[in-house]
């Protein structure tokens, strides 16, 4: 059974969970996004990313970062900023399948092609991609989930 998550408002700037990385352009709004795994800062640099139309995102990911195989039902493009960003095809996370992507590089998923990503270093993205932007995880189990009471909190 595959996830899907389309970001809302809300979403977007949860309560309680801004944050601001070091080094991090003052001007940039970085919260922590629910539709990703645990551990990453996103911030909106330009457009509704819950609206139709062309958004762009940074995304600031730690050493190690994964993001499980998923897709996307419209093209995103990734450049990255900062770091370097393995990235791979297909079904399964594998180390072993993936490209690496360097400061200055980028590339582009078509909609519907089951990618993952692992970030090697801290690793900062731009995302560009037609909204709204939704997020559909190959595998159930690695969609995340809120913290549940009492053991989330």
């Amino acid at each position: 059974m595959k996830t899907t998550f389309i970001v809302g408002v809300a979403m977007l700037a949860a309560q309680g969970a801004m944050a601001q990385g070091a080094g991090e352009p003052a001007s940039l709004h970085w919260s922590v996004p629910p539709v990703l795994p645990h551990g990453a800062l996103m911030a909106i640099v330009g457009g509704d990313p819950t609206g139709p139309g062309v958004s762009t995102l940074e995304l600031s990911m730690p050493n190690g970062y994964q993001i499980p195989p998923h897709f996307h039902p419209g093209y995103e493009h990734v450049e990255v900023k900062e770091g370097t960003l393995l990235v791979g095809m297909g079904d399964r996370l594998d180390p072993r399948r993936t490209q690496p992507l360097t400061a200055g590089d980028s590339a582009t998923a078509p909609a519907g092609m089951h990618h993952f990503s692992i970030a090697k270093g801290r690793t900062v993205l731009s995302v560009t991609f037609m909204g709204p932007y939704t997020i559909t995880y190959v595998r159930a189990e690695d969609a995340p989930r809120p913290p549940s009471f009492p053991f989330g909190y």
